[in-house]
This record gives C-alpha cells, sequence and structure tokens, in this order.
C-alpha cells in the first residue's frame, strides 16, 4: 500500500499549521485534536482545497503537490467526505451515488455499485430523494458515491459531527465495514475518542496547528506526556478474544495480559473484539488482593510515570504482558505505594467498554 506523505507550513494572523507527517497506506488513521487544532485545515490541504505555498503532499509515486506542481482536487485520487452528504436535492439516493461513478472511467473502478449498494446497507433507499432520508441515511449514500469514485485515499471530516447519538450508533458498523473490507486507507477526523477508538489504527494528535504524536493507535493512547488532549478519556484499546461464555451471564475476554470478564456478549466464541480501557478505571494495588469486590486484575509493569490533567493526579502507564494500559490515581496513592518504573503491581479494572 502507498505511504502518504504530507508537510505543510501554514502561517495567519490567529492560527499558523506545522505539519510533517508520514502516514500508513492501509487501515485508518486518525487526526485527533480539540476544535482549533489544525485538523480540518490539514484534511483540506492534502485534498488541495486549501493551498498552502511551498508544502508538499504525495501518495506512493504520485506527487500531488511540491514545489514545483500543484495537482487540482478532482485530479487526486481520492475520495471526501464532510460533516454534511451534501447530496444533490434533485437527485434521487442512486443518482446520488452514481455522480461520480458515471465519471470514472470504466478501466480505472475499483468498486462497483451492486458491491458499495450492500455494503452500506442503502439497497432500500435508492430511490428516495435526499430529503427522505434520515441523517444517517444520507451520510452512507454519501461515503457510497465517494467510494464509487473508485479513490485510493478516502478523507473523512468528522463524517458523524452532525448526528445524534443514535445515528452515530447506526452508521458507525458501516463505517467499519468500509475501512476493513475495502482496502482503501482513510483519513478520519474526529475530535470523539470513542469513534477514534472504535476505528483508527493509526493516530495522530493535533494541537494549535502542531503534531503532539502520530504512531499507532495504542503506542499514542498509552503516552503519558500528552494526556491533556484527551481529557477525562486518557486510556487505550484492548484487541481481545472472546474465549468463553460463563454460567453467571459473564463472558471472558483473552489478551496479551491475561483475561477480563465482562456482561455476556452476543457474539460466538473466538470472536476478535475491541475494548476500551480508561485510565479513570484502573486502580493499583501492591498484592493480589481477593477480598474485594473487583472481578478484573491483571499483573503489570510500571514503564512511565506522569503529571495528569486533573489536579492531584498521576498518569501511570503499564505493561501487561506487552499490551499497554495507562491508570489514573492520585498522588498521594502514588506516594505511598512507592510507585516508580520498573515496579511490578497488579491491575484492577473497574471497568471495560466494549466498541461494539
Amino acid at each position: 500500500m502507498s505511504q502518504l506523505r504530507a508537510r505543510f507550513s501554514l502561517y495567519r494572523p490567529a492560527f499558523s499549521l506545522e505539519i510533517d507527517l508520514h502516514l500508513p497506506g492501509r487501515g485508518v488513521t486518525a487526526l485527533f485534536g480539540p476544535s482549533g487544532s489544525g485538523k480540518t485545515t490539514c484534511l483540506r490541504a492534502i485534498a488541495g482545497l486549501e493551498r498552502v505555498p511551498g508544502g508538499h503532499v504525495s501518495l506512493g509515486e504520485q506527487v500531488w503537490q511540491d514545489d514545483r506542481h500543484f495537482t487540482p482536487p478532482h485530479q487526486r485520487a481520492l475520495g471526501m467526505v464532510f460533516q454534511e452528504a451534501s447530496l444533490f436535492a434533485h437527485l434521487n439516493a442512486r443518482d446520488n451515488l452514481l455522480f461520480g461513478y458515471r465519471r470514472t472511467p470504466a478501466h480505472e473502478r475499483r468498486f462497483g455499485e451492486e458491491e458499495v449498494v450492500e455494503l452500506l446497507g442503502i439497497g432500500g433507499l435508492l430511490s428516495r430523494k435526499p430529503h427522505q432520508l434520515s441523517g444517517g441515511e444520507r451520510q452512507r449514500v454519501g461515503i457510497g458515491r465517494a467510494l464509487l469514485t473508485s479513490p485510493q485515499l478516502l478523507l473523512m471530516d468528522e463524517p458523524l459531527a452532525a448526528l445524534d447519538l443514535r445515528r452515530k450508533q447506526e452508521i458507525l458498523p458501516y463505517l467499519e465495514k468500509v475501512t476493513t473490507q475495502l482496502e482503501i486507507p482513510v483519513l478520519y477526523v474526529s475530535h470523539a475518542p470513542d469513534e477514534v477508538a472504535r476505528l483508527a489504527d493509526h493516530m495522530v494528535v493535533l494541537d494549535q496547528g502542531r503534531v503532539l504524536a502520530s504512531g499507532a493507535l495504542n503506542d499514542v493512547l498509552g503516552r503519558v506526556d500528552v494526556p491533556a488532549v484527551f481529557a477525562d478519556d486518557a486510556g487505550t484499546v484492548l484487541s481481545v478474544t472472546l474465549t468463553s461464555h460463563e454460567d453467571d451471564a459473564l463472558s471472558r475476554l483473552s489478551f496479551a495480559g491475561g483475561d477480563i470478564y465482562v456482561a455476556q456478549q452476543p457474539q460466538p466464541v473466538g470472536a476478535q473484539l475491541r475494548c476500551r480501557v480508561h485510565a479513570r478505571d484502573i486502580s493499583l494495588s501492591l498484592s493480589a488482593a481477593t477480598d474485594d469486590s473487583i472481578l478484573n486484575r491483571v499483573t503489570a509493569q510500571i514503564e512511565a510515570l506522569a503529571p495528569a490533567p486533573t489536579p492531584g493526579h498521576v498518569l501511570v502507564r503499564l505493561n501487561a504482558g506487552g499490551a499497554p494500559l495507562l491508570a489514573r490515581v492520585t498522588q498521594r496513592s502514588a506516594r505511598a505505594l512507592n510507585l516508580a518504573p520498573g515496579m511490578t503491581v497488579f491491575a484492577q479494572i473497574k471497568a471495560v467498554a466494549l466498541l461494539d
């Protein structure tokens, strides 16, 4: 897969952007950060919608911008999905879907209409006009329209931001199918940690136009030097296998660091799942206590400590059999336990959120 390279320097009276990224040519890369951090500007510059003199954009061997050359947006092999689907009001869903497909030479088409319609579950919507569709349905048609241009890169600018929680839950499974079943790299802008945790493989954290961190999802989520961006949502994502359904309405999930138990899940034994563990939901102990109600306890080694963004707390990065965890404890507890890098502790996990 072709690696994406993007480098920009943009200076304005109230905003500046300094970006130099080498991003993987497969999977989902999330551009994450608070409002005003530069996420959308970066995405628009990659698309060619924001022209930044002196910038560089390339996808593999294709150079879209450098000191001598600028490829206009419509000539870049990319698809773009915005917050609003912006469907043509006078066309039905099928004609909206096929708008770019009909303009793509037959030999360049990577996906077919039936394939995309089935993938996004929009077969029953094709005869409807945009005003007859819900927000989530419009967005699915918009995603399908972008895919049918057969892009080599899909850019998504907060595609769920305009949807309420119910519609977000409706569309997230379709986004997962797009990102896992189609071999197309996705650059996904979001300021919602739950979306990033569920969809992303790689992550770039932006703040005030600068890159604070870039790398594999858990390598970034588990860092203790960029917690302020995540605030109370600091935590890591575990890739787990559902290994058994227990008699007491629990399911056992196994990962590199051991086993954890959650409320019984509908998936079959052997299913590969993602779950999220917040730093606020992990406490630390020096002994494997068994006289409390905490069900999930794994052995871990302390790798690093740093002040947390919440006053009076410390963030502790843990290694549980190769899986990163992040715990947030009070400074008083850290002193009382004499926590330090290299120590072995027991991470007591009070809550686990399945990302399904």
